[in-house]
């Protein structure tokens, strides 16, 4: 017996290594795609290209030098703070329709800024697993969402009546990372003309890193405005889990879970990235993308009949 737990112990090791080895690549691969303009980072120049008129799932800023496409985020801010609202009903289609289809996956699969932080957090230091004040701060991001992308860029606009992108200018660290230094870097006369507002947004970017290290995802937790749209489509998307009657509520899914996700009990929370965690640490193979379920058991009824 001892010797067959330790067995299982090696594959569940196996099997866990393996699946979260594919998603990031996954992760990898989406980053390296969705970026590859790769002449723009040398050059400190952006793709202008027809592709850059198609919103990305992800946060993927669209003055980054290598993006191909928009950010869905910074596509919102750029219809909330215009004077024309003309493309507002393509932008939040193509947001509600990635939703609809993969809810936060999109967060855990392909999202450049998560793979960052995923990264950090394989970093051997200690680790702290809720924040104090978590369940409210997991708030904040509607809040973001609510006031900095949609209210206040429609609110408070100038004499033209054209408004500010609140978000992309004063929060989101991933177009300081991916598109404000690479830029900064490539220009000098950029690098001359910093300001205060460049300042605070490099000090907001090297605490969300060094957070990340300690706590996982802190950005997608707490403040990420696209989170707090894919999270409650969640429970509708496509791409949702099934816990199967053979759970034995052993606690291992909710032990393993980065996000702190009430597993078995809220298999499609809205916090869940569907990294895939609770799936590989489960004795009982339990967890089941709900179109898996559904194709094996029209099997299992076939061969029934």
């Amino acid at each position: 017996m001892p010797g067959m737990r330790g067995d299982w112990l090696m594959k569940k090791k196996f099997f866990r290594w393996r699946g979260q080895s594919r998603r990031l690549l996954v992760q990898i691969g989406s980053a390296l795609l969705t970026n590859s303009h790769f002449s723009g980072f040398a050059r400190g120049t952006l793709y202008q290209g027809s592709l850059k008129r198609i919103c990305l799932p992800g946060l993927n800023c669209y003055s980054c030098p290598g993006a191909l496409g928009s950010c869905p985020i910074g596509a919102l801010q750029a219809v909330a703070s215009s004077v024309s609202f003309d493309v507002a009903y393509y932008v939040a289609g193509l947001i509600l329709l990635f939703g609809l289809l993969l809810g936060r996956a999109i967060c855990g699969w392909f999202c450049p800024f998560g793979l960052v932080q995923d990264l950090l957090w394989r970093l051997p230091v200690p680790k702290l697993h809720r924040m104090p004040g978590d369940r409210l701060l997991r708030l904040l991001k509607y809040a973001v969402l609510f006031l900095l992308v949609l209210v206040l860029p429609a609110a408070l606009t100038n004499a033209v009546g054209m408004g500010e992108p609140l978000f992309c200018k004063w929060i989101c660290p991933s177009g300081t990372l991916f598109a404000g230094l690479p830029v900064v870097a490539a220009d000098g006369n950029i690098r001359a003309a910093l300001g205060g507002l460049f300042r605070w947004k490099l000090i907001l970017l090297l605490g969300l890193l060094l957070l990340a290290t300690v706590v996982h995802r802190p950005f997608c937790k707490y403040l990420c405005p696209l989170g707090a749209i894919y999270g409650p489509l969640n429970q509708i998307s496509l791409f949702r889990y099934q816990v199967a009657e053979s759970c034995t509520h052993c606690g291992g899914c909710r032990a393993v879970c980065p996000m702190q996700v009430e597993m078995p009990q809220k298999p499609n929370s809205s916090e869940c990235i569907r990294c895939g965690r609770c799936r590989e640490a489960c004795p009982q193979q339990a967890i089941t993308p709900e179109p898996i379920c559904r194709r094996e058991k029209r099997k299992q009824a076939c061969r029934d009949a």
